[in-house]
Order: structure tokens, then C-alpha cells, then sequence
């Protein structure tokens, strides 16, 4: 089942009852927002996105959205993702499973993130070539990713992408703190994030122990390896945005949205459609069983080819 993601953007009083999300949302006259108030199945719900400081949420919601598995992610000021609450217990089996990825072997670890490289890479050439652009390049290096990255054929493909993918009359520099649309992107890969995360502890994993990132200070290097693949996909969403026309400078609620929509929108995935989120959760069950041994290769994510 596709998982819902929620938005709250207005002041709202958020409870629970009866294994529902209760949603009060207050008045507000300036901005021409009606009281109202609805109810949502815990069950359903994937991602909850709280965006205003006025925003009261109760103690058993919390621990029912924890129970779920929800990914709770909470905005500052700037109306940027800045938190993520997580549960401690995932997986039924979660014990045997930190076991195996603690003990995880340096060739394995290695291997994996050649995977994951190479999937990028792929992906990434997927996005210029659904442009009419110069791909080949990309899928050259896909090619030949070496075990770890040695010859670092993410960052000669990064350098080649990033050049190329925007069609602005200056050059394009991703950076976190730069010019739009590095704030859509950072906005989009903070959600992918979150959606890795939940995925990761749904699959008894620890987010924190990567298999490339390992900075002391970030808690989610795992959650930051495994994205790696599906980072195109929020790049995408973007390029859409851009040839729609939206201001770039704010994130509107309509940009919001559309960003948002990474969780469900459509993907490749052994040779299967499936909504990103439900993707993520087999790319993340796949690592758990490369871990124990059962499996050698992770399910990567893919853009579905349409026929013309």
C-alpha cells in the first residue's frame, strides 16, 4: 500500500484517536483558511511534514506515528527540513540485523557502493538523455565504477551533470548554500532523505553506519549512501518546475508540493513499476540480505522508459 505524505503548513492541533490522525486546523481570516477538521488512518500515512510554529501535536500521536514507522520531519524558520524523529525498533529480527551490518566486511561494503554508484550514474545519464542531451559520457563511467569508487567516477560525473543539466545563461554550481534551484534541491533531497531513513529502520537497519559516508557528526550516513541512486529523481521533479515557469527564489506551496510528491511518483525496480517509496523499502530490505549473505546484489532504482 502507498503511504500518504502530509503536509501541515497552517497553525493545526494534531492528536490521535481511535488509530486515526486527528487534524483540527485553526481559522485564519488574513489568509482566508476555514476551521475544519479531518481524520486520517495511522495506517496510511508514510510522511508527516510540519511547517509552522503553531503547530501542537499530542504525546499519543507521536508514539502512534513511531509505532508506524512515519518518517515525522519537522521545518525551521526558513521553512527548510531541519529534524526527523525515528522509532528505536524496526524489524523483528533488528538485533541479528545490526549484527550483520556492523560486521559488515570492507570488500562487501566496497562493492555496494560500487552498486550504488554505478545506478546513480545511470540515472543521472537518464535525466540528459530525457532532455535530448549529451548522456553517454555518464553511462560510460557507469561502465566502469570500480569497487569503492576508487577512480571516484561519481565525481568526474557529478562535475559532467551538473554542467549540463540546466539550461541557464550562467553556469550552474550545486551548492547547498548557492543560487536557486539549489534550494529546491536541497528542499527535495531532505524529504529523499527522510523516506531513506524510514526505510532503513523499517528494514532493521542502523541509518547512522554508512557504507561509504562515516562523518562522525551525521547521523544518517547510511540514509546519505542509499539515496545516492534516487537523487535524479528529485532532479527531475525540478527540471519540471523550472520549464513550468515558477519563481525559483521562494518555495511556494505549489513547489512544496510537487516536491513532495517524490514519495509516490513511479520508478523501475527489478523490472517492476513501483511507487519511490515502496522502491526504497525493497533497495533497503535488498542491503539487509547483502549484509547477511543471502543476497550480493542491491535493488536499484531505474526511470521507466515510455514508448513513443
Amino acid at each position: 500500500m502507498i503511504k500518504r505524505t502530509l503536509y501541515f503548513g497552517n497553525p493545526a492541533y494534531l492528536s490521535f484517536k481511535n488509530k486515526q490522525l486527528l487534524i483540527d486546523i485553526k481559522a485564519d481570516e488574513p489568509n482566508n483558511i476555514e476551521a475544519r477538521q479531518t481524520r486520517i488512518a495511522i495506517e496510511d500515512i508514510g510522511v508527516v511534514m510540519l511547517d509552522h510554529g503553531q503547530i501542537t501535536i499530542t504525546q499519543p500521536l507521536l508514539n502512534a506515528l513511531l509505532e508506524n514507522n512515519t518518517a515525522l520531519i519537522s521545518c525551521d524558520a526558513r521553512h527548510m527540513p531541519m529534524g526527523l524523529w525515528l522509532p528505536l525498533e524496526g524489524h523483528y529480527t533488528q538485533q541479528e540485523r545490526f549484527e550483520a551490518q556492523i560486521n559488515a566486511s570492507l570488500p562487501l561494503k566496497k562493492q555496494l557502493w560500487a552498486q550504488v554508484i554505478e545506478q546513480k550514474l545511470i540515472n543521472q545519464g537518464a535525466v540528459l538523455q530525457h532532455q535530448n542531451k549529451n548522456y553517454k559520457y555518464l553511462y560510460e563511467l557507469a561502465k566502469n565504477v570500480k569497487s569503492g569508487d576508487i577512480e571516484n567516477a561519481e565525481g568526474h560525473g557529478a562535475a559532467y551533470y551538473w554542467k549540463n543539466i540546466f539550461d541557464f545563461e550562467f553556469p550552474f554550481k550545486r551548492d547547498r548554500d548557492g543560487e536557486p534551484p539549489n534550494n529546491l534541491l536541497n528542499y527535495g533531497y531532505a524529504i529523499l532523505r527522510a523516506i531513506t531513513a524510514r526505510s532503513l529502520v523499517g528494514s532493521g537497519l542502523l541509518p547512522t553506519l554508512g557504507i561509504h559516508h562515516a562523518n562522525k557528526y551525521n547521523a544518517y550516513c547510511l540514509a546519505d549512501d542509499m539515496m545516492e541512486p534516487y537523487r535524479p529523481f528529485v532532479d527531475k521533479i525540478v527540471l519540471e518546475l523550472i520549464e513550468e515557469g515558477e519563481q525559483l527564489d521562494y518555495l511556494s506551496k505549489e513547489i512544496k508540493k510537487s516536491l513532495l510528491s517524490i514519495a509516490t511518483i513511479d520508478v523501475h525496480i527489478d523490472m517492476q513499476k513501483s511507487p519511490l517509496m515502496i522502491a526504497l523499502q525493497r533497495t533497503t530490505a535488498s542491503l539487509a540480505k547483502c549484509y547477511e549473505g543471502t543476497q550480493k546484489k542491491l535493488l536499484l532504482p531505474s526511470f521507466i522508459v515510455h514508448d513513443t
